[in-house]
């Protein structure tokens, strides 16, 4: 079962996270939290990428529409890597034969060959 956090439970996990700040990243929808009859609620995931946020702001003077992108684009890689993942799991249970035409392959195609 997913853990979720309230505002206040999520402004405590998150130290350098303002009520402020919280509120900027959910109108921009950086952060996007679960609307519930008790109030908003964040999963974990949310609070590990609001401490990210907040060290970006903090340590590289980002603003929030810009946070937006930065965050969109470590999704993307986050996203990207994972695919890579599996794609190696599968290679890796293939014969040697054809891990190893795989890997030559891939040795021309950087090489532009």
């Amino acid at each position: 079962m997913t853990e979720r956090y309230s505002e206040d439970e999520a402004i405590s996990a998150v130290t350098r996270l303002t009520r402020t700040q919280l509120m900027s990243f959910v109108e921009t929808e950086i952060i996007i939290p679960i609307h519930t009859d008790n109030g908003l609620s964040f999963r974990r995931v949310d609070l590990v990428r609001m401490e990210l946020l907040c060290e970006l702001s903090e340590n590289f003077n980002i603003e929030d529409d810009a946070l937006g992108i930065v965050i969109s684009l470590i999704d993307q890689l986050h996203d990207v890597r994972g695919e890579l993942r599996s794609l190696l799991e599968v290679i890796n249970a293939e014969p040697t034969k054809v891990r190893e035409r795989i890997g030559k392959a891939l040795i021309r195609n950087r090489s532009g060959a």
